[in-house]
């Protein structure tokens, strides 16, 4: 059954190839949907996949990429969407 999450990250997310290395573990994990930065410094996602799809994806979620310092990870269910494939959304700053 394909779920639905909503996640935002909180750290040193930004300026380390957060959002190029989502985008890299969603397509190997078959994940749809897309991430983003914020203005206020988090990376926001929303992914759509499998249960064991998206518990792998969280989990990569708290580590991020190599430079990355996640402090805080939050998720919630939301309203399936369907999307196609997974997106990097350029930020709107």
């Amino acid at each position: 059954m394909i779920k639905h999450i909503d996640i935002i990250v909180k750290g040193k997310v930004q300026g380390v190839f957060f959002r190029a290395s989502t985008k890299a573990v969603a397509d190997q994990l078959g994940v749809k949907g897309y991430v983003k930065n914020e203005p206020n410094g988090d990376v926001s996602i929303v992914a759509e996949g499998d249960k064991i799809a998206l518990e792998m994806f969280l989990e990569w979620c708290h580590e991020g990429p190599e430079h990355a310092i996640v402090n805080l990870v939050e998720s919630h269910e939301g309203e399936l969407k369907n999307y196609r494939n997974f997106e990097l959304v350029k930020g709107g700053l």
